[in-house]
């Protein structure tokens, strides 16, 4: 079985901890014990989030005032070689020695009209107290949105389109090849009119991207991972119930946060009504128990409306 798996933050990073390469390879060694077990059984391509480390490079860029900062094009293409070396190094420590694995720098095509551009909304970099962001809000022109108790910024997540680099991936999972690709959503670029691609100053979501990754490989189970166990109604309610197993239309039609859970929904339930197959979102600690249908949100075409737990 064929099985995309895109890892969220919490993957690299715990909310809260500092951002230094200790606390990530420490991160990534767990997670690769997850992949592992992925790996033993199935075909595998991993998929991941960059955006505490996007911020953290933008960041130190602001600090070198001699040349305009970098933009975030570069910047996600910095940050997805790093953490590809990690998960290649932690991953292949772990699975049989001969096992091959390769991290692919994946663009991803949007267009340059879409209507994201005139409304930031996409989360990236680290978490900040409120009168930190305002400070930044002021200084630096970003736009600051609230994440829980704290705040992060916002930039423009237009729709990918298409994968460039998909032919390619596709030859190295048919030839047994672990691969790591559309890293923090892609790599944003788009064609002038001489269809010559330029990189665009923008983060794709990477759970819309790795979902369209997944339909590009005709993956058979597109897995989205996070720091919750299951998809909930009314979450961070007294009345919050979690969602065990949906129906794609089910799903679709609650009210899930834009910024957190709202992509992943919708990654999901485009995979399973344009492939058929079966896409699940839930917590990285339980992968193993998720791919045996034990834990997270099944989404399939198979169900009838809507299952909720206790």
């Amino acid at each position: 079985m064929r099985v995309v798996v895109a890892l969220g933050g919490n993957a690299l990073l715990r909310r809260g901890q500092e951002l230094n390469s200790e606390n990530q390879r420490e991160n990534i060694r767990v997670t690769a014990g997850q992949l592992a077990e992925v790996h033993a059984n199935h075909e595998l391509v991993i998929a991941h989030g960059n955006g505490p480390q996007v911020g953290l490079l933008a960041l130190m860029d602001a600090a070198y005032t001699a040349v305009d900062p970098y933009p975030l094009d570069v910047l996600g293409a910095e940050t997805v070689g790093m953490i590809g070396y990690m998960i290649e190094q932690e991953l292949g420590n772990i699975i049989p020695f001969d096992d091959h694995i390769v991290t692919v720098l994946t663009q991803v095509l949007v267009d340059s009209g879409d209507p994201a551009f005139q409304n930031p909304g996409k989360p990236v970099g680290p978490i900040y107290g409120k009168v930190e962001a305002e400070k930044l809000q002021q200084a630096k022109g970003w736009s600051m949105a609230p994440d829980g108790p704290y705040f992060r910024r916002v930039v423009p997540s237009p729709t990918p389109k298409r994968i460039i680099e998909i032919d390619a991936i596709r030859m190295l999972v048919d030839n047994g090849v672990v691969v790591i690709c559309a890293g923090g959503g892609g790599i944003p670029t788009a064609y002038d009119e001489n269809r010559k691609l330029y990189g665009v100053e923008a983060v794709i979501d990477k759970d819309l991207a790795s979902g369209l990754l997944a339909r590009g490989l005709d993956a058979d189970m597109f897995v989205m991972l996070t720091d919750v166990p299951n998809v909930y109604t009314g979450f961070g309610t007294e009345s919050q119930r979690p969602i065990t197993a949906a129906h794609p239309d089910a799903l679709e039609a609650q009210d899930f946060a834009i910024g957190s859970m709202r992509p992943k929904v919708l990654g999901a339930c485009k995979f399973v009504r344009e492939t058929g197959q079966k896409s699940a979102i839930g917590k990285l600690s339980d992968l193993s128990k998720i791919m045996k249908g034990e834990a997270g949100t099944l989404i399939s075409n198979d169900i009838d409306g809507m299952c909720l737990g206790g």
